[in-house]
């Protein structure tokens, strides 16, 4: 699995769990200056997991206030760019003269190089520990001119749309899942993470098209690939309508996906197959009929559901509710 280095402040005594964290901060993070109401018994736990280039940790801790001044980035400049997702609580945060809300659901964006504030407190006194999921990124690998990328710092951009969402679903899926992944992986899941920050940055400055061909083309069968699974149902998907759907020829489209293993048509097929053998096999939809489930994940023919399920699987449908052996 993925190496994931943890620290938690209960591994030493109380008075010394603020400083700790202060230096934890400052080796897994960046050097800042930071205050907190709990300093004196400063309960909070960190996991960092690095992907190359780029560091992805989640941080748990209770309310509290960081800065970072022209002192400390004298001390120490990793000239990185982070994004900070905010899992709970609410807050602020402040560079280059630009003030945002710190709420859950907006990536806020800083540059580790500029001096810059945050607070971070929990919405009510019974809220508790706080989370907040961060990216750093160094500076030049975005390929995104600082120029542009200086106008979003002090800003957010949404979690919960576009780009955003697939950013945010692919770290949380990482950090919380680590086992799925070898250590082999990680420069490749780092160059993941890579192009949907770039295309998250981008689509915001509405830069997409000066992007790398290289990091445009990842981003869209990401892209692609999302939205396939969120109509698997809908019986009209189909490449003519993921190309419409994303404002491209469907030339443009099966070039996208000519270094995949499988076509947009067999990726839709493919998930459609998958999603019915995982209901054929749930106890809970054993009453469900067969053709109630094809219908379900878009197949309008029972009759070549059948067939291409059988095709794909060795047996029938039925056979392949009612056989425990059967592959999954």
């Amino acid at each position: 699995m993925l190496t994931v280095g943890s620290a938690d402040t209960v591994a030493v005594p109380p008075s010394e769990r603020f400083g700790y964290w202060h230096d934890l901060v400052a080796r897994e993070s960046v050097p800042m200056r930071i205050h907190s109401a709990h300093a004196a018994d400063f309960r909070a736990r960190a996991e960092v997991i690095s992907l190359g280039e780029v560091v992805l940790s989640t941080w748990r801790y209770p309310s509290l206030d960081m800065q970072r001044t022209g002192t400390f980035i004298r001390r120490s400049d990793p000239e990185m760019y982070q994004f900070a997702l905010p899992l709970s609580g609410q807050g602020g945060l402040e560079q280059e003269r630009r003030s945002n809300a710190f709420t859950p659901g907006s990536f806020a964006i800083v540059d580790t190089s500029r001096p810059h504030q945050s607070t971070h407190q929990g919405r009510s006194h019974h809220e508790g520990m706080l989370t907040t999921r961060t990216i750093l990124v160094p500076h030049g690998l975005l390929p995104v001119h600082p120029n542009r990328i200086s106008q979003l710092l002090g800003t957010s951009i949404s979690a919960t749309e576009g780009i955003g969402v697939l950013l945010n679903q692919f770290v949380h899926q990482v950090m919380t899942h680590p086992d799925q992944y070898h250590d082999s992986d990680a420069p490749l899941l780092g160059t993941v993470v890579r192009d949907l920050m770039s295309a998250m940055v981008a689509q915001h400055l509405d830069l997409t098209d000066a992007l790398p061909i290289e990091v445009r083309g990842h981003s869209l069968r990401m892209t692609v690939k999302a939205f396939i699974d969120e109509h698997l149902g809908d019986p009209d998907l189909s490449p003519g309508t993921v190309a419409a759907a994303h404002h491209i020829s469907l030339r443009s489209l099966h070039r996208a996906f000519e270094t995949e293993d499988e076509t947009v048509a067999e990726t839709i097929r493919r998930k459609r197959l998958d999603r019915c053998a995982r209901d054929l096999r749930d106890p809970l939809l054993r009453a469900r009929p067969i053709h109630g489930i094809a219908a379900r994940w878009g197949f309008r023919s029972q009759a070549h559901f059948s067939r291409v399920f059988t095709a794909t699987f060795g047996m029938s449908p039925q056979a392949f509710r009612n056989d425990p052996r059967a592959p999954a």
